[in-house]
Formats: C-alpha cells, structure tokens, sequence
C-alpha cells in the first residue's frame, strides 16, 4: 500500500529555480523528491519512458512494499540518474505547473535539481568536463586535422576512451567537420556588420563543428523563400550538454555569450531560429528560469523570439514568397521521426508538414523516443538502455518501409544510423534538395510559368 501520510501537494521545498537558496538545501529537497514518488507511485503513467519510472516502481513493489519513505539514497541516485531528460514525462504528466496543477509537479527539474547539488557537493568527473563542452571538443578535433575522426573508428581507442571517459567503445560517434558552419558564413558574407534582418540563425554546436551543411541548406531554403536570414560569429553551445550533468556555471556562462550576440536582433524584431530542438527548447524553456535574475528580462525576450526553422517557414506558408517550385521530389512516402524535445515545446511538427508540400510526398510520423537524448547514449551505462529504448522508434521507421527518413534531431539520425541502418536527414537539407533539379532521381515537371520566375 502507498504511505498516506505523504501529501500529493507541494511542501515548503518546492523550488526549481537557482536563484532561491532553498534549491540547494538537500534537506528541502529530500521532502520534494519523496512527494514527487509518491505521486509517480500511485499514478504509473509514465512507466514506457526512460528507466527512472520502472526502477521506482519496482523497488517500490518488490522491496519496499509500496513505502516511499524507505527508499535508500542509493535507489534515488539510481532514479534519477536513469534520467535522460526526453521531456515526455513531463508532456504526458497531468500534474504541471505547464497545466497549472496544484501539485506543481515537473519531474525532470527535479532531476537537475538533484544533479546540480550532486555536482556542486561532489565536483564534474573528466567525463561530464568533457561531454558538457562540445566547443572545445570541435575546436580540438579540428587541430588534429582529421587524427580525432580517424581514431574514433579504432578499437583500442575506444577501449582507453571507454576506460577514461566511460564513453561506450562500441557507440557510433559523429565526425567533426573540417571546417565550422561559422567560416563558412563569413566567407559567403552571410555574417554581416550591422544587425537587422527577419531572422538570424542559431545553428548549434552540433552544426557548427560536425554537419555545417544542415546549416548551409536552411540557410539556402530560407534565402529561397525570401527570408532576411542572418548569421552571427561567436555563437556557444546553448548549455544543456553541461546542464544534462548539472553543471549551472557552464550553462550560464554559455548562456550570457549567446543572449549578449543575439539580444540585439531579438530588439530589431528578429526571430532567433535554432535548428536543433534541444537548443531552442533550453532557449525557450529552460535559459528564463536557469540565468541569474539580472539576465532573465533579456532571456525572456529572446524565449519568445525562439522557434525552430520550420515552424518560421511554415508561419509564411500563404504568404506569395513561399516558394513551391521545387524541382525534384524524394518520391511518396518519407519516414518521419518526432523528437522528444521537439514534442516537449508543443509547436507541432512543421517540418514533417513543410515536406507535404514537395509534390508525392506523403510522411508516415513516428513518435516514440529513439533513446539517444543529449549525451545518455554515448557513456558506458546508457548505451545499452538507450538502444532498448529506441527500438520501438528504430522498428515504426522501417515497418514505413521508405527510402528516405527525417528528423529534426541530428543526434537521433545517429542513432537511427547505428541501430536501423539508415541516417535520416534534416527536413531543411530534403527540402533544400527537393529545390534542385538534381536533388533527388524522380524530377518534377514545371510548368512555363514558373519557369519565367
């Protein structure tokens, strides 16, 4: 039986902001972690997320005979560290600030909450320095010219990486580039003095240091629907590879460096759109609530000037620029995935609808959690939960059988490519593809007066 002496409402430890002193009071937030499972305990609705929910419960039934009060702080660390941040829960719980329930339940900052004091209490182990920083890894796989893509396609390596940073020998890493998204913008005089413009892109670190030409292609599908894009230099990671180990410091440094380049625009009226969902979900969600107080009116201003490229594109779809003149189609049916942090800002899929609008398209939508979420994949304990995880997503994008699959999540084609066997692409590189006569095989038939466009 569930212990009714703990009430479902908050106690006088609730808090998920920083800046109050009683987030970092252990004690305080003791009594929000045991409300918080005693919740989860009696409503079980999240049971097909990440591991934390099955491992509560079976601890709870099989050792504890239903008493969230005698769980260890062994088990909690476990709970919360199955964690992966996918989000869902919190989408599927009816008991959100979100909904503006009572129980102001949010069960993934509760998790950060519980990282940030393990990791102000105890320090960032080598692994958690090293994932929370995917600038610094850019910029020096970029000085081994080429050794750092080499090596991480050898066993050995692996194994010392493995033995090192507790990085999975046998996790498909992806390459880094030659060159940043950033050169290439500045040498294209994408990046301009003076700030303006309709939009300027926040192209993530993953773009930036490992597939620039997802930014080259919304670049170009942008300017082809006559859209004042602009590019900036100096961008940083939007945080949450550091949040994601509960590094607060990292994340407000790298946060403030985004806000100083990007506020300027934001008061010109520029939308900021970031390609990658985790990054506009944290520029949304997370930068107003994270950010000392001083820098929250500005972190505000630039959430509500946050969207993702598509949802931009699609917000001009019947206006005379949106361009329809595509050239070549992927042909009928197109395998859609829905990412988890893409579901959690309840904007929709528009890159999955801005595709319906290549003729013969018809995408099939799958929306389960392919199990990779920020860096959870790639370490030695999360590598094997994470495939498990994902399969049902990996079988739902076969049993399509497509040729061509999509996903707003770079992060998530890896994982497509590791355990289904194909890489998706990115909803802005098939549409940029689909806007030239050689993108794809099947061609699309003009008709003259598109032609005199």
């Amino acid at each position: 039986m569930s212990n009714k002496n703990i009430s479902y409402k908050p106690t006088d430890g609730l808090s998920y902001d920083p800046s109050e002193a009683k987030y970092w009071d252990a004690e305080a937030m003791e009594k929000e972690i045991q409300r918080t499972f005693e919740i989860c305990h009696g409503c079980r609705l999240c049971f097909k997320y990440c591991d934390s929910f099955p491992t509560l419960f079976s601890l709870l039934d099989k050792n504890y005979d239903g008493d969230v009060k005698k769980l260890t702080a062994d088990d909690t660390e476990k709970i919360m560290d199955s964690c992966f941040q996918c989000k869902l829960c919190e989408v599927q719980c009816p008991y959100t600030i979100r909904d503006k329930h009572e129980f102001k339940l949010d069960f993934p900052k509760l998790v950060h909450r519980y990282k940030a004091q393990k990791a102000r209490r105890k320090g960032l182990s080598l692994r958690e320095k090293v994932l929370g920083n995917p600038d610094q890894a850019g910029k020096m796989a970029r000085a081994s010219l080429g050794m750092a893509n080499f090596v991480n396609r050898v066993k050995l390596h692996r194994i010392f990486m493995e033995s090192l940073l507790g990085i999975h020998r046998d996790k498909l890493l992806p390459d880094f580039a030659s060159s940043t998204f950033e050169k290439w913008a500045i040498k294209t005089e994408k990046v301009k003095q003076e700030v303006g413009g309709e939009a300027v892109l926040f192209q993530t670190c993953y773009v930036q240091n490992n597939q620039p030409e997802i930014g080259r292609d919304t670049v170009e599908v942008l300017e082809k629907n006559s859209v004042d894009v602009r590019c900036v230099a100096g961008l940083q990671c939007c945080g949450m590879p550091a949040w994601e180990h509960g590094d607060l410091e990292t994340l407000k440094k790298q946060a403030k460096a985004n806000l100083k380049i990007l506020t300027p625009f934001v008061e010109k009226g520029a939308k900021v759109l970031a390609i990658n969902p985790t990054c506009s979900m944290m520029m949304r969600k997370e930068y107003p609530t994270l950010l000392d107080e001083v820098d929250r009116p500005q972190a505000e201003k630039l959430a509500a000037a946050v969207m993702d490229p598509s949802e931009f594109l699609w917000s001009i779809r019947n206006e005379p620029r949106f361009n329809t003149n595509f050239r070549s189609t992927p042909g009928n049916k197109v395998s859609y995935h829905a990412p988890c942090h893409l579901r959690a800002q309840a904007v929709g899929f528009k890159g999955r609808d801005l595709l319906r609008k290549i003729p013969g398209v018809v995408p099939a939508t799958v929306m389960e959690c392919c199990g990779h979420n920020g860096t959870y994949a790639m370490t030695k304990e999360g590598f094997e939960p994470s495939v498990r995880i994902g399969k049902k997503a990996f079988d739902g994008m076969k049993e399509n059988k497509a040729e061509i699959w999509a996903t707003d999540c770079p992060l998530a084609a890896i994982q497509f490519q590791q355990h289904a066997g194909v890489s998706p692409m990115h909803p802005m590189s098939i549409l940029a593809r689909a806007y030239r006569e050689e993108g794809f095989k099947e061609k699309i038939e003009v008709k003259k007066e598109e032609e005199t466009k």
